[in-house]
C-alpha cells in the first residue's frame, strides 16, 4: 500500500466523522479569538507569575558593599545626541531680523505648549568664554543686517552649533525636543501637533519662507506603529481579495471559490490570534508579509486539493467520496509542503537578528496552522450542506449567466494545458542538454550570488513618503546624519586626569576623524578648547577646562570616571559603506594607543553595533538556506525513500534562488535582512510545487512503462495544479509591490521574481533531471547515457 494511501487512511475520520473535526475546528476558533481579545488570560496559564518586591526583599542578603568611588558631581550634562523629538527647520531668511524674530516666537509657542518640557536650539546653547557672560546667537530684531551677518559667522564657529544645531551653509537648523510624558494625550502631540504649532507661530510672519519637518526617536518609532496598524488592515484586504479574483477566475464557480477560500482564511485567522499569546504581534514583517504569505501558501495547498476533489466529483464519485479520495490523493503532499515549507521558516530563527527569528517563528506557526485549516475546512466544506444547496442554486442560469459551472466543464488553466504539455514532451525528447545547462547556470549564477555583499539602513521599515523619513535625509544632506557614535576614551589612574596627555589623545582622536568624508561634524572637549580665547595647542589648555560650564564639560569629560568622548554624526547611506571607514579609524585608534599605552580607546554607538553585525546578515543567510536545503533533502529522501529524489528535488529549486541574486548583484542591490527572509521562504515555497510533481511521480512510475511516460502522466494530473499556484503566488506577491515601505516592496519584488523562474525549474529541469537520474519504471530498458 502506497504512502499516500497510508496518509489518506489516517485523515479519513475528518471526513467519515465530521462532527469531530467540526468540534476541533471551533475549539481552534474560540482559542485564536481568545488571543485576539485576551491573551494575557491563557498566558498566566503557561509563564511563571512575576516576583514581587517583597518576594525581592525576602532573597538572600546582599553583598558587601562596593568601594566608595569618587564624589560626583550633581550636574546633568548636555545633551546634543539623545532628544524625544527634532523639528528640522530649513529657510534662507534664518539670520534676517523677521527670521530672528519668527524663530523666537515659534520657541515660545513650543515651550507654552504643556507636553514640551525642555527646547534646546542654537540660541540657548552654554556661554563659551572665560569671564561666563552671555551671548546671544541672534541679535534684537531691531539689529541691523550687518550685526545678522556677524552673527551668522560667529555662529558657523561655534563648536556646538556648526554641524550640530546648525548646517554648514546656515540654511537648515534643528531644534531638540524633549516631552513631558504626562501630559501627552494622543500620539499627534509628539509629531503632526508639534510640527502644526510650529508652522503656525512661523505663519505669522509672512514676509519670511520656513518649511518645518518633524523626525527623531518618538517620531520615528511612531512612523513604524502607524505604518505597521495601517497596512495591517489594508494588505490583507488586498491579500484577500486576490485570493478570491484569481479563485474565481481559476475554478469558475462561486461554490468553488468560497471552499478553496475558507482554509487560508481561517488558518491567517488562527495564526494572528494565536501570535498574540508569544508577544509576536508586533513584528514588522507580520502585518503586511506574514497574512499575504498564508494566504498564498494556504491556496496553493488548497488549488491542489480542490482540482483533484472536483476531478473525483466530475468522474461520477459523491461529493463525500470525492472529498475522501481528493485528501488521500494530495493530503500527503500537502503535509509534506508544511513540512518542508516550516523547515524553511524554523531555519530563520537560527538567524542572530532578532526580528528575523521571530519572523521565522510567526512563519512556522502559521504554515502548520493554515496546513491543518486547508486539511480539513476543504474536504469538509466541499460535501457539506450548504455547499450541495448552493451549488444546486448556482448551476442554474440565473439572468443568463451560471454562476456555478458543470463539473465536467473545463477550466480556464485545463483549456490551455496542452500548449504547455507540448513543451514538457519537447524537454523529454532532449532531456540531457536540458539537465546539464541547468545544472550549469545554476553553478555560474551561484559562483555570481557569491558577491553579494551586506548593508543594513535604519531607514528601511520606514515608508519613504513618510514626513519622519523626509525630515531624516534632509539631516543627512545637511547636517551629516541624524545618528550619532562616539570614540569612547578611557586612561588608567596613573594618568592625572588634568594631564596633558589626555587632551592630546583626545587631539589626535579628533584629527583622525575629520580625516574621513563620511563621519560628521565631530566635537569633543577639544572643540570645546579651542573655542576659548587664545592660541595655545589645546594639549597646553588642561588648566582652562574648569572655566567651560559644567553641563557642556561633562558631555564630552568625566575626570573622575577617567573618561572622554568624541561624539560624531553617521549618515543613513547603508552601513556598509562605512565598513571601511571604521576599518581604517580602529587603524588609527590602535596607532595612537600604541603611543599611549595608558590609553584605551574604542568605537561606540548604534551604528558601530550594527556595523560589526554586518557580517551575519550573509552568515544568517548561510546557516538558513545551508540548513533548510540539508533538512528537506533528508525528510524527501525518508518520505520517498530514496535520496536521489531529495537531491534531485533540490536542483530545480535553488535555481530560482541563485538567479534572482544574480539579478540583485547586477542591479547593484545589497543583502539585507528582508532578502535573508525573502530567500529562505521562497526556497521553502517553491519546494510545493515539487513535492506534488514527485508524489504523484512514485504513484505513475510503477504505472507507466518507463520514466518520461510516468512524467507525462504526472503532469497531466498535477500540471494544472502547479500553473494555477504559480498565477496565484506571483499576483500576490505582486499586490504587495504597493506597499510604501521599502523592504516590503522589496520582498515582493523578490518573490515575484523567484516564483516565475520556479516554474521553469519545475517545467523544464525536473523533468529532464528524473528522465535522466530517476530510478527506472518497472520492465524499463534504461539506456547508457
Amino acid at each position: 500500500m502506497s504512502i499516500s494511501r497510508n496518509f489518506g487512511r489516517c485523515t479519513a475520520w475528518i471526513v467519515d466523522r465530521p462532527i469531530w473535526a467540526y468540534l476541533f475546528l471551533c475549539l481552534m476558533s474560540l482559542i485564536a479569538t481568545i488571543g485576539y481579545v485576551a491573551p494575557e488570560r491563557v498566558r498566566e496559564l503557561f509563564l511563571p507569575p512575576p516576583v514581587h518586591a517583597a518576594e525581592a526583599s525576602a532573597a538572600p542578603a546582599a553583598p558587601s558593599p562596593a568601594p566608595a568611588k569618587k564624589p560626583r558631581p550633581d550636574v546633568e550634562a548636555l545633551e546634543l545626541t539623545r532628544s524625544d523629538a527634532i523639528l528640522v527647520i530649513e529657510s534662507d531668511d534664518i539670520f534676517t531680523p523677521s527670521g530672528a524674530q519668527a524663530l523666537r516666537h515659534m520657541i515660545d509657542t513650543l515651550e507654552a505648549l504643556p507636553y514640551v518640557r525642555s527646547v534646546l536650539w542654537m540660541d540657548r546653547v552654554p556661554v563659551l568664554n572665560i569671564f561666563g557672560l552671555r551671548e546671544p546667537l541672534f541679535p534684537k530684531s531691531q539689529a541691523s543686517p550687518a550685526r545678522f551677518a556677524a552673527a551668522r559667522e560667529h555662529a558657523l564657529r561655534h563648536p556646538l552649533v556648526k554641524g550640530q544645531l546648525l548646517s554648514p551653509d546656515g540654511r537648515t537648523l534643528i531644534v531638540l525636543v524633549n516631552f513631558d510624558w504626562l501630559y501627552i494625550t494622543s500620539d499627534d502631540d509628539c509629531s503632526t501637533n508639534l510640527r502644526k504649532a510650529a508652522q503656525a507661530a512661523l505663519a505669522e510672519y509672512s514676509d519670511v519662507k520656513f518649511t518645518v519637518g518633524v523626525t527623531g526617536q518618538i517620531p520615528i518609532r511612531l512612523t513604524m506603529m502607524q505604518t505597521h496598524e495601517r497596512n495591517n488592515i489594508k494588505f490583507r484586504v488586498i491579500g484577500y481579495s486576490v485570493v478570491l479574483i484569481m479563485a474565481a477566475i481559476l475554478f469558475r464557480g462561486v461554490v468553488s471559490v468560497v471552499v478553496v477560500s475558507l482554509g487560508p482564511a481561517l488558518g491567517i485567522f488562527w495564526t494572528l490570534g494565536f501570535l498574540n499569546f508569544f508577544h509576536l504581534q508586533d513584528n514588522p514583517f507580520n502585518d503586511v508579509v506574514l497574512p499575504v504569505m498564508l494566504s498564498l501558501v494556504g491556496l496553493a495547498d488548497g488549488v491542489h486539493m480542490m482540482v483533484q476533489i472536483r476531478r473525483f466529483h466530475a468522474s461520477g464519485m459523491s461529493e463525500r467520496d470525492s472529498a475522501r479520495a481528493g485528501l488521500e490523493e494530495v493530503g500527503l503532499a500537502c503535509f509534506l509542503t508544511a513540512i518542508t515549507t516550516s523547515i524553511g521558516f524554523w531555519s530563520l530563527s537560527l538567524a542572530q537578528h532578532e526580528i528575523v527569528r521571530e519572523f521565522g517563528w510567526s512563519c512556522v506557526l502559521g504554515v502548520v496552522l493554515t496546513v491543518i485549516a486547508i486539511l480539513m475546512v476543504i474536504p469538509l466544506a466541499h460535501f457539506s450542506s450548504p455547499a450541495r444547496f448552493l451549488r444546486r442554486v448556482f448551476s442554474r442560469k440565473i439572468l443568463g449567466v451560471r454562476l456555478e459551472p458543470i463539473e465536467q466543464q473545463e477550466g480556464f488553466v485545463e483549456r490551455h494545458l496542452h500548449r504547455v504539455t507540448f513543451f514538457v514532451d519537447l524537454i523529454l525528447r532532449h532531456p540531457k542538454p536540458v539537465a546539464w545547462t541547468g545544472i550549469a547556470v545554476t553553478l555560474v549564477c551561484a559562483a555570481i550570488a557569491a558577491q553579494l555583499r551586506p548593508d543594513e539602513r535604519r531607514s528601511s521599515f520606514l515608508p519613504e513618503s513618510a514626513e519622519a523619513t523626509k525630515a531624516l535625509h534632509q539631516m543627512d544632506r545637511a547636517l551629516g546624519g541624524l545618528e550619532f557614535s562616539e570614540v569612547q576614551i578611557r586612561w588608567s589612574a596613573q594618568v592625572p586626569s588634568d594631564s596633558a596627555e589626555v587632551l592630546q589623545v583626545v587631539s589626535q582622536v579628533d584629527d583622525l576623524l575629520k580625516s574621513e568624508p563620511l563621519i560628521g561634524t565631530p566635537i569633543s572637549l577639544r572643540s570645546l578648547l579651542d573655542a576659548l580665547p587664545g592660541d595655545s595647542p589645546t594639549e597646553e589648555r588642561a588648566s582652562m577646562i574648569e572655566l567651560l560650564p559644567p553641563p557642556l564639560k561633562r558631555a564630552f569629560y568625566k575626570p573622575e570616571d577617567q573618561f572622554a568622548t568624541v561624539t560624531f554624526r553617521v549618515l543613513d547611506i547603508g552601513i556598509a559603506k562605512y565598513s571601511v571607514v571604521f576599518q581604517r579609524v580602529e587603524t588609527g585608534l590602535k596607532q595612537i594607543v600604541e603611543k599611549h599605552p595608558e590609553f584605551q580607546l574604542s568605537l561606540a554607538g548604534s551604528a558601530i553595533h550594527r556595523w560589526r553585525d554586518l557580517y551575519r546578515i550573509a552568515l544568517d543567510l548561510g546557516s538558513s538556506l545551508g540548513s533548510e536545503t540539508v533538512i528537506i533533502i533528508c525528510v524527501l529522501g525518508f518520505v520517498f525513500r530514496s535520496v536521489r529524489l531529495g537531491m534531485i528535488a533540490m536542483i530545480p529549486n535553488i535555481f530560482p534562488l541563485v538567479l534572482c541574486a544574480t539579478w540583485m548583484v547586477f542591479t547593484g542591490q545589497p543583502l539585507e535582512i528582508v532578502t535573508v527572509c525573502c530567500f529562505t521562504i521562497c526556497l521553502g515555497i517553491a519546494v510545493d510545487d515539487t513535492i506534488h510533481f514527485l508524489t504523484r511521480f512514485q504513484e505513475e512510475l510503477p504505472r507507466s512503462t518507463s520514466r518520461k511516460q510516468a512524467i507525462r502522466r504526472t503532469f497531466e494530473a498535477v500540471g494544472t495544479s502547479m500553473l494555477m499556484t504559480t498565477m496565484v503566488l506571483v499576483v500576490g506577491f505582486a499586490t504587495v509591490t504597493f506597499s510604501d515601505m521599502r523592504d516590503q516592496r522589496i520582498f515582493a519584488t523578490m518573490g515575484v521574481f523567484t516564483m516565475l523562474t520556479a516554474m521553469i525549474g519545475d517545467l523544464m529541469i525536473l523533468p529532464a533531471l528524473l528522465a535522466l537520474y530517476a530510478l527506472p519504471a518497472p520492465g524499463e530498458v534504461v539506456e547508457k547515457q
